[in-house]
């Protein structure tokens, strides 16, 4: 399935049930093996106490010494082999844990990437790392650690009892009333503290979203004196964290006290009956022990699952915060109808409209129609709606009102993939990653090039001095956000990844808003090869970089206030765009 399709259609498909089926889609086979493991590794603590008790008896009894070394090797080797195989089911449980939920991670990052940005604009990155990352990593223990430990421990808890029960009828009845108290006990404390995990684990996350904002504007509130504004916040960010944990770690608290005086009555009462019916002399010495083992058995399994209780709630914490991310659905779905044609592609807006969701109006009654191969220049005052109008045009929002059209097609009816392939946005702020110069230019593969290819089209937009400085050409490393790359350079290299994808419809959005002389004089000559056959919007504070423009859209407070060709317009006395130029300084071009 393309990546760009990715979540918007097929989560609609599944419902709340495809957490769980993440986690054990293609793992049947390895749960199965896991499983047998689990059998073995909880029957064996069963035979030792056996052996022990023989040994016992016929010591007492003045049984032969090759039968007691027998049974002492015997003893010897069960008990290696127990610990190997509990070492042998750590590692499984602990790598299919890893496996299953990195599949997790994948899924609901993706699902993530995939939502609306109306989702992203109401939560930071540092949050929905902690979502996609610290929520899964609690429920990777869980899988690793809880349910290998609860599933291994109950196993032995039932071949305890049945043992028990084929012994004496009597202390096994008494042990099966134990574990009834004990494991309704145990579910009525089930739940008791998942409400302050869950809070820990939010308050969590906000922290983390209050600390990468604040690294991310650390250069401003350095230079600005914000600095002590900052540490208020992360003060009150963190005493709510420390708040919510210590909540959380009374629940706990409050929950292995219980617990434990259930076990410490458990275990008087087995001590109690065991010396009552040696005494009586329905059992022997070995017997006794025998008991005695068993019961300790009988202990550590509910000691497990006692112990495992505030994993089992961060689990359940994050499982619970994982599935409301992947029920998160985005409003925008992937269109499965056609493809957009080859070449430059035809824009039409026939009354569009966009409202945000707290009632802000961006855009209202935009008609348009831009033949192929044409340009239009988008101008007006900040907040007039031109940026609004490119996410439009890329489904990034979906308009409330009215038809887009590109190509002649409804763009609700092209995929998504199909559509920011052969519709290509470059704006003032370029994201470079740290990664080779081959990585930052094809986006990790996602627009297949050959490098020859790759060299070519760098050398054409001038790139050619600084690529032939590179230490390893296409295989060099940039740095973490493009840390040695100039501003210019850095633009350029977004050109490059729109010519490789080779669109029919180009945006550009403040493109060269902040850029010297010599850059943008670079970055323009860029734009002609850009353009070049191919429809382009363009949107400019720097109106003298509108002179490629066809036709000019002047936007005021989301509406069209003049709309003509470019020329018309300049030819026009007291026009809006012709004001906007003398406005800027730029006077009106020969």
């Amino acid at each position: 399935m393309n990546g760009t399709q990715t979540y918007a259609s097929v989560a609609a498909a599944r419902p709340r049930q495809r957490l769980t089926a993440v986690l054990a889609r293609g793992r049947q086979r390895e749960l199965a093996c896991l499983g047998l493991l689990l059998v073995a590794s909880s029957a064996l603590p069963l035979v030792a106490p056996q052996l022990l008790r023989s040994f016992i008896d016929n010591a007492v009894g003045g049984g032969s010494m090759s039968l007691l070394s027998l049974l002492a090797g015997g003893f010897l080797v069960v008990s290696v082999a127990q610990h190997a195989l509990t070492v042998v089911v750590g590692y499984a449980s602990t790598h299919l844990a890893w496996v299953t939920t990195n599949a997790l991670r994948e899924e609901a990052a993706r699902h993530a990437l995939g939502l609306d940005l109306s989702f992203h604009d109401g939560h930071s990155p540092g949050e929905l790392i902690e979502r996609t990352d610290g929520d899964i990593t609690a429920l990777s223990s869980f899988v690793s650690s809880f349910v290998v430990n609860v599933a291994g421990s109950t196993l032995t808890l039932v071949g305890v009892l049945v043992v028990v029960l084929v012994e004496d009828w009597r202390v096994g009845l008494g042990m099966v009333g134990f574990v009834v108290v004990a494991a309704v006990t145990l579910g009525r404390l089930r739940n008791f503290a998942v409400p302050q995990a869950t809070e820990r684990r939010a308050a969590a996350a906000t922290l983390f979203g209050e600390i990468e904002e604040r690294l991310t504007g650390a250069e401003d509130l350095r230079a600005n004196g914000g600095g002590a504004y900052a540490v208020g916040r992360f003060q009150h960010r963190l005493a709510f964290y420390i708040r919510a944990s210590l909540r959380a770690a009374l629940a706990n608290r409050t929950m292995w006290l219980i617990t434990g005086a259930v076990f410490a009555v458990g275990g008087v009462l087995s001590l109690v009956a065991g010396t009552i019916l040696y005494q009586a002399g329905a059992i022997s010495l070995g017997t006794v022990y025998l008991l005695f083992r068993y019961t300790s058995l009988l202990r550590e399994p509910l000691e497990q699952v006692s112990e495992q209780q505030q994993v089992a709630q961060e689990a359940v914490a994050g499982f619970i915060r994982i599935q409301q991310l992947l029920d998160q659905q985005p409003s925008i779905r992937d269109g499965v109808r056609s493809s957009l044609p080859a070449g430059p592609l035809s824009l039409e807006l026939d009354g569009v409209a966009f409202t945000y969701p707290n009632g802000a109006k961006a855009l209202q009654d935009i008609d348009l129609r831009l033949e192929p191969a044409k340009v239009i220049g988008v101008v007006g005052h900040t907040g007039s709606g031109k940026t609004t109008l490119t996410r439009l045009l890329l489904r990034l929002l979906e308009s409330t009102e009215g038809t887009v059209r590109i190509g002649d097609m409804d763009v609700r009816d092209v995929p998504l993939a199909d559509l920011r392939r052969r519709v290509a946005l470059v704006t003032q702020d370029v994201q470079l990653f740290e990664a080779t110069v081959r990585d930052n230019l094809t986006l990790f593969g996602t627009y297949r090039s050959d490098d020859r290819d790759l060299v070519t089209v760098v050398n054409d937009l001038g790139l050619g001095p600084w690529y032939r400085d590179l230490p390893d050409g296409l295989d060099s490393m940039l740095g973490l956000g493009g840390i040695g790359v100039s501003a210019g350079e850095a633009q350029l290299l977004a050109f490059a990844r729109v010519f490789l994808r080779d669109p029919g419809l180009v945006l550009l959005d403040e493109a060269t808003s902040r850029l010297d002389p010599v850059s943008e004089e670079r970055i323009e000559r860029a734009v002609d090869k850009l353009l070049d056959g191919r429809t382009a919007v363009l949107i400019a504070h720097r109106l003298h970089t509108l002179d490629r423009a066809d036709e000019i859209l002047v936007l005021d407070h989301g509406r069209t206030v003049e709309r003509d060709a470019r020329q018309a317009l300049l030819d026009t006395p007291g026009s809006r765009f012709a004001s906007l130029l003398a406005t800027a300084g730029e006077g009106v071009p020969r």
